[in-house]
């Protein structure tokens, strides 16, 4: 089975601001990287295959991604932007399925972590943008962080029909060494249906000086509450940069399982069987 990297971004900044990456502690990430060079560093993993995740709110990005996807050899997916307020969702969705690369579309991602309002995903219009993404045949990736992980729990549940990706497991609190009620809540979400997850940012999520050792109680919770069949490897890349490489996060994933003691078949599932099934990476 081809291994897959089911969440890793691009950026060029001639093309694009990227006005949040010009904090001085970003500034090793400031700069371009590219489709060519994810493939380099994914190559060096044995990672064959990939889906591109959205950066800005910005449906040209999106339509950039799309384009670019389909010229790739490694690039099998791509996770958009789109409004889903906005008035014009659906004609928009439809815009982004026929335009270049268009077919590669399988999914959609608001940066919610940036929401002031905690409860932004409960609210009516967002729903509404929801039921649409799903009648699009589309999935939604969850970027969240715990204090949010309610509302995303109640509009799991609202929206049954919706298939739900939860980026970067929530963000948990890493470096303060804390599980709840991040575990708790993780547990809630994962009882629902319709919810896989990425093993997937958690390196800069980790105090300095991180190992396994430091990543394996949220791990575990992510393992024993989704199991190998609704989880997938992330590397998150090129903001791993910030906290290590591509590769060594691949390393450190295949520990872990290890650790956890999945057999072959899992541990597949969890470099490439999800990702395929969830974002149709078969066709």
């Amino acid at each position: 089975m081809t291994r897959i990297d089911a969440h890793h971004h691009i950026w060029e900044l001639s093309r694009r601001r990227q006005a949040w990456l010009e904090p001085p502690e970003l500034a090793p990430i400031h700069r371009d990287f590219t489709l060519a060079d994810h493939a380099t560093e994914a190559g060096k993993a044995d990672i064959g295959g990939s889906v591109l995740v959205q950066v800005l709110a910005d449906a040209d990005e999106t339509r950039e991604f799309l384009a670019l996807a389909a010229g790739s050899e490694t690039a099998g997916a791509v996770v958009g932007w789109a409004d889903l307020t906005g008035p014009g969702l659906g004609g928009e969705l439809a815009a982004l399925a026929g335009a270049p690369g268009g077919e590669l579309l399988r999914g959609i991602r608001h940066l919610v972590q940036g929401e002031p309002d905690p409860r932004w995903l409960a609210r009516d219009d967002v729903r509404g943008g929801l039921r649409q993404v799903a009648e699009a045949g589309l999935v939604y990736d969850l970027l969240v962080l715990p204090h949010q992980l309610p509302a995303a729990i109640e509009t799991v549940r609202a929206l049954p029909e919706l298939s739900f990706v939860l980026d970067h497991l929530a963000k948990p609190p890493i470096t303060s060494g804390e599980r709840e009620p991040w575990a708790s809540l993780i547990r809630e979400l994962a009882a629902e249906p319709n919810v896989t997850a990425k093993l997937s940012g958690l390196m800069t999520e980790a105090p300095p000086g991180w190992d396994a050792d430091t990543l394996w109680p949220y791990v575990d919770v992510a393992l024993d509450a989704f199991g190998p069949g609704r989880l997938m490897f992330g590397s998150d890349w090129p903001v791993c940069l910030l906290a290590g490489t591509l590769p060594l996060w691949s390393e450190t994933v295949t520990a872990l399982l290890t650790r956890a003691g999945l057999p072959p078949a899992e541990r597949e599932a969890v470099f490439g069987g999800t990702a395929a099934r969830v974002y149709r990476l078969d066709g």
